[in-house]
């Protein structure tokens, strides 16, 4: 079996989701392509997308957007959902994922839905640890599910991959359990991520291995049964950038899902990161697109490129969303995300029209609670965003303003108080004002435009009169190299009255944010 790409094939531009968007398991059914990627802390869980042609993905919603499916209450940072993975059979699509050091429980689960955009049901919890299960629907009618755990008693990061058989019907494990893999390369540390395929007769399996950083990697193994013995491929990784270099473009490749066309032709995607600023970068992992093609039964893929030959696919872009979110709709977009879950709905759209309101509350960035924060991704190296605030501070520990954030030990604020515009970078769990300067009571219009790890943020009392406050702030403590963690740098509008109660309120009338062309 072998693919060729045609090189006279219209390009495409990795990744395929930018910002933080790692850990991608897609399905194909019939012309359509549906993606889901790991969410963490952040509710909703699980966004899902929807593509045509592998390059162009329109976001549908969340797998879990309803505060009964997904307890994230206490969360730490980078902690919650893992690695989910999705598949269709027989009209019903499964989404199976891992909630780790949830406080009213953990473990893997599965969901399902008869259309992709939902809505999807309640978890229903399976056995097993650690985490990074997968599904795969045999030809023989019988289902399977693998997942990766720890193993004791070895080398810091040893793992292994188990099998059991999965009933569809009562959606619960049955039958004995295969321990199916531990890893390619000796001392291999987090064999993880492994999904099933049925090709040409023989079961192969995909997994990642080498840890989430610049080690990652994606390595190959097929067997004759689908409980093994699996044999590993001898060209083993076969899928890496480590021996690239640290200062390679595209580096931490890995955790793969392979998807075919109609047209016979195999895809792979696999989260990745684009550093910048030295090996930092504040996007996190994202989500790529790699051909695949296959020599003497072993798959052949990448290397990963910011541009190659597009699938043998019609294209299909979507209509482009405004880069002016005005809360003018019913509910706000599927962009938009809180930390951890929302046990009250402190924010509304309709409390005054046209704006996103909201309130004031005890709650910060500085823990592990579900603060007044609404953010998206940071999607972009080179990026602005704006706001326009209309808040009037009901006591000194008030503020509300813009947030960039990568969890609650390393963020920025840029907010109103009551002495004034304050500029506060939080690193390593400690505060330090950067810059303060007076504003008269009435609208305020506050950016952060971003060039590189250099972020400036600039405030205009009056429409188009923007002033620069203080220095640039160096973005780095916003990268996971620095502050730790899975995720990306997010950002958002953010209200806190920090431990004391409050009656105030925010209101933002609109939120812009765009890439730079350079």
């Amino acid at each position: 079996m072998t693919t060729v790409r045609d090189p006279n094939l219209p390009a495409f531009r990795n990744p395929i989701l930018s910002g933080f968007h790692p850990d991608p398991s897609i399905c194909r059914v019939e012309d359509d392509y549906y993606l889901v990627t790991s969410s963490f802390e952040w509710f909703p869980g699980l966004p899902i997308f929807h593509s045509r042609d592998l390059v162009h993905w329109r976001p549908l919603g969340h797998v879990l957007d309803h505060p009964s499916q997904l307890p994230l209450d206490g969360v730490k940072a980078s902690k919650g959902l893992y690695a989910p993975t999705i598949r269709f059979h027989d009209g019903t699509f499964y989404v199976v994922c891992t909630l780790v050091d949830g406080t009213s429980w953990s473990g893997h689960f599965v969901v399902t839905a008869t259309d992709p955009a939902g809505p999807w049901s309640e978890p229903h919890p399976l056995e097993g640890g650690d985490i990074d299960p997968s599904l795969f629907f045999d030809d023989d009618g019988r289902a399977w599910l693998t997942a990766t755990r720890q193993v004791s008693g070895r080398h810091e990061g040893a793992t292994e991959v188990w099998l059991r058989e999965f009933d569809p019907a009562k959606l619960r494990l049955t039958g004995p359990e295969h321990v199916i893999w531990d890893g390619a390369v000796k001392g291999a540390v987090w064999p993880e991520g492994p999904h099933l395929y049925k090709i040409d007769g023989r079961y192969h399996l995909i997994t990642a291995e080498g840890g989430t950083a610049h080690d990652h990697a994606v390595v190959s193994a097929r067997a004759d049964r689908v409980t093994g013995p699996y044999e590993g491929c001898p060209r083993n990784p076969v899928l890496t950038h480590r021996h690239l270099g640290l200062d390679h473009p595209i580096t931490a490749v890995g955790h793969a899902d392979l998807v075919r066309t109609p047209g016979g032709d195999w895809w792979m995607t696999l989260l990745a990161m684009r550093p910048y600023g030295g090996y930092f970068s504040n996007l996190g992992r994202e989500t790529f697109l790699v051909p695949v093609r296959w020599e003497d039964g072993w798959p052949v893929a990448g290397p990963v490129e910011p541009s190659a030959a597009a699938p043998r696919l019609p294209e299909h872009p979507w209509p482009a969303e405004p880069a002016c979110d005005h809360f003018d709709a019913a509910e706000l977009g599927p962009y938009w995300n809180v930390l951890r879950t929302p046990r009250e709905r402190w924010w509304s759209l309709t409390d005054r029209p046209g704006h996103l309101r909201l309130r004031v509350r005890p709650e910060s960035l500085a823990g592990d609670g579900n603060p007044s924060f609404v953010a998206r991704r940071q999607q972009h190296r080179d990026f602005a965003a704006f706001t326009a605030l209309d808040f009037t501070p009901g006591g000194e520990n008030e503020c509300a303003g813009l947030a960039l954030i990568q969890n609650p030990g390393f963020h920025v604020l840029f907010v109103l108080t009551t002495g004034g515009l304050r500029l506060v970078r939080r690193e390593g769990g400690t505060d330090t004002t950067l810059a303060e300067h007076p504003v008269p009571p009435g609208p305020l219009y506050l950016g952060v435009e971003a060039r590189g790890q250099s972020y400036e943020m600039r405030f205009a009392v009056q429409p188009g009169r923007w002033q620069r406050l203080g220095d640039p702030v160096d973005g780095r403590l916003l990268s996971p190299e620095v502050a730790g963690g899975f995720t990306g740098a997010c950002i958002g509008m953010y209200a806190s009255s920090l431990g004391r109660p409050s009656m105030s309120v925010a209101d933002f009338d609109w939120f812009e944010y765009s890439g730079i062309q350079l």
